[in-house]
């Protein structure tokens, strides 16, 4: 792929980029700042499904963190979801900390704002992890660049101290029992560098602050989904992301772009994806999360009977993207309107089916034939429009047919934009004018990424070519690789055999 660059860099991005099979490389162009490369990848395939009680189990197991009053140096936990809905996955980057340099599997979560990793201190803290990786601990005194912050450092103002060792700290407990706790230290950030057309420079580094947990309880300690961090993307002030552009090292606007088929994988990018199609709305201003003004919610075309006040920002309640949930939910005034509208739309062609009080459609054709596409207007005229994969769920095979159920959920209040919802779309969340844009993308293709903070110059991602010569591939064991990492539980019979068929799984 070749490079197409119209002006020199004057940011640095960081760039996530991933693909299942296909290893993707990122070109350079030149100019006063490096650009700094990270891969994604998926590190388990998505061959096998999870149940709904499971993706809902987690989902709400988020939702009630989300939902707590934010406090000075609150950290909060994800469960990350999958561009396939029928799996459970975490998707994690490995990055570096420390002088010399350790590496750390840590999640990237929407949801959250700041970075952390397990302290070498932590005694509860789990040592195994179901999820194929081997877990590190950090430990300040092996560092030679590691520093604490202190109660009287300004950044310090919004967390918390101890009388003991005058060391910032953060702790916090969640609805569900489960919290950490830990202090803050800044350190050194190694990330891979890519500088014009002719170098790369494989060791760049930025002092970051960051938490080092000490303390870890309730479901946090299980080892089945254990990690060694939560890499946050949220808009606090001690998020990765601020740190950074507060400094001029990156925009204050990242993107990603979620692959929806079984391979999983994406792209996230700090900065900004470029997209002629992007639509923009605005956010919300002063929340914790990423709220945006849902307007009207159209089935066919046709505007579906719900009052917009439902889906208004106040206290707890508001309509948030988040892709750390991983199905969609809405309230029940917007969710009952919904479902009858799609039901009534397909009634010739496929036959309902009731389980638990959730809508499942027995489909002998192609969805895309016989489910009507349906449309969420925002503010500004933002419409993001869903096809029929982008709200069911396939569930699984009879001998003629196969099923497949509603992807999104009823819940009181808030109204939650998952990964179901998100996925084959690029997404932008554009901090520095508070809005965020999308657009219909295949995400296993490179992407055009501006260089420069609020114009259109861009760059594209495609092939390194060093000092004029053949192709290079970034590897992952050279770079900072954002990996997708899944584990998945067979369907219990139980959930098809209630609903009378005798489905076969995959």
């Amino acid at each position: 792929m070749a490079l197409v660059a119209r002006s020199e860099c004057s940011k640095l991005l960081v760039m996530i980029s991933a693909a299942a099979a296909l290893v993707t490389v990122v070109c350079g162009v030149s100019g006063t700042f490096p650009s700094s490369v990270m891969t994604l990848q998926r590190a388990f395939p998505a061959n096998q499904k999870v149940e709904f009680e499971v993706l809902r189990d987690r989902d709400r197991l988020r939702h009630a963190r989300l939902l707590q009053n934010m406090a000075g140096g609150v950290v909060n936990f994800p469960v990350i979801g999958s561009p396939d809905p029928n799996s459970v996955g975490l998707y994690f980057t490995r990055i570096k900390l420390g002088s010399p340099p350790r590496e750390f599997n840590v999640q990237i979560d929407t949801g959250s704002d700041i970075l952390w990793v397990t302290c070498s201190s932590c005694n509860n803290c789990p040592r195994i992890s179901g999820l194929g990786v081997d877990l590190s601990f950090y430990d300040a005194l092996s560092s030679s660049t590691a520093s604490p912050i202190s109660c009287s450092d300004q950044l310090c103002a919004s967390a918390e101290c101890t009388t003991e060792g005058n060391q910032c700290s953060y702790s916090f407990q969640y609805g569900d029992s489960s919290g950490t706790s830990g202090q803050y230290l800044s350190d050194l950030l190694f990330f891979d560098t890519v500088v014009g057309t002719t170098s790369l420079i494989a060791s760049s580094s930025a002092p970051i602050i960051f938490g080092c947990s000490t303390i870890q309880s309730g479901s946090l300690t299980s080892p089945d989904r254990a990690i060694d961090g939560i890499f946050g993307f949220g808009q606090h002030d001690l998020s990765v992301i601020s740190q950074l552009s507060s400094r001029g090292i990156t925009p204050k606007v990242f993107s990603h772009c979620l692959k929806g088929d079984g391979s999983g994988g994406g792209i996230l990018v700090l900065g900004e994806i470029m997209d002629p199609r992007i639509v923009y709305t605005p956010l919300v201003p002063s929340q914790p999360h990423y709220n945006v003004y849902l307007q009207s919610i159209a089935v066919n075309g046709q505007l579906l009977p719900i009052d917009p006040a439902v889906f208004a920002t106040s206290g707890n309640c508001g309509t948030i993207v988040d892709s750390g949930t991983t199905l969609a939910y809405l309230v029940p005034e917007a969710y009952e309107p919904f479902v009858s509208a799609i039901t009534a739309f397909v009634s010739q062609f496929s036959n309902l089916v009731i389980s638990s009080g959730k809508p499942c459609y027995e489909v002998s054709t192609s969805i895309f034939e016989i489910f009507p596409s349906v449309a969420f207007n925002f503010a500004g005229g933002a419409s993001m429009v869903l096809r029929p994969s982008e709200y069911l769920v396939h569930m699984g095979f009879n001998e003629d047919s196969s099923l497949w159920c509603l992807g999104f959920e009823k819940t009181n209040c808030v109204t939650i934009l998952g990964d179901i919802v998100l996925k084959d779309k690029i997404f932008v969340y554009d901090l520095a004018h508070q809005r965020i844009g999308w657009a219909d993308y295949d995400c296993s293709m490179s992407v055009n990424v501006s260089i420069t903070s609020g114009k259109d110059e861009f760059i594209n991602s495609g092939q390194l070519r060093v000092n004029g010569g053949p192709s290079i591939c970034l590897y992952p064991k050279t770079i900072i690789t954002l990996t997708k990492t899944v584990y998945t539980h067979f369907l219990r019979a139980l959930i098809l055999l209630s609903m009378g068929f005798g489905f076969s799984f995959l």
